[in-house]
């Protein structure tokens, strides 16, 4: 009798764990470091790999390959292009453009570098960060902004895509 029952249960809980699906998070972290010394913004962002290559794929090249041996020609320019349209920084009410300086892969993550160049102070920065929100509704990008020893953080979303920070100088 004690068989046929955990035989039972055994049964059932396998059966229920089939609806059951593991949830996706969906979230890019972008830090932003001030150097005072070489007046610019060093920008690192790191975003898992496998959504990065499905937004490349479906927007510009269908047979992208993000693998780090086998990576496609022309990744770097999609991926530059695809930043530039998806995260942009106003710092002090200027517009300002970043330069894509490379990228590397690191596990289930590519990180990419960028740097904004010619920034003498930072008392404000308008961050606008949509990586990914086109095509995952849930995604949230974390961005943090250090300057010295303050440091701020701010939570980008579809429907929220812009944040200040105000940092005293």
């Amino acid at each position: 009798m004690n068989k046929i029952l955990l035989l039972s249960i055994f049964v059932v809980s396998i059966s229920l764990s089939s609806f059951t699906t593991a949830h996706k998070f969906y979230v890019s972290v972008t830090q932003v470091d001030y150097n005072k010394e070489e007046q610019s913004l060093q920008i690192i962002s790191r975003i898992f790999l496998d959504d990065i290559e499905n937004l490349l794929k479906e927007r510009y090249d269908t047979l992208t390959n993000l693998d780090e041996g086998e990576e496609s020609s022309g990744v770097d320019k999609n991926l530059a292009a695809y930043l530039n349209q998806k995260l942009q920084f106003v710092v002090n009410g200027e517009e300002v453009s970043f330069t894509f300086l490379g990228k590397e892969y690191e596990d289930d993550l590519i990180i990419c570098y960028l740097e904004i160049e010619n920034i003498t102070s930072l008392e404000t920065i308008e961050i606008t960060n949509q990586i990914l929100t086109d095509l995952f509704e849930e995604q949230q990008n974390i961005v943090h902004v250090k300057k010295g020893n303050q440091r701020k953080s701010v939570i980008l979303e579809k429907e929220k895509g812009l944040g200040v920070l105000k940092f005293s100088k």
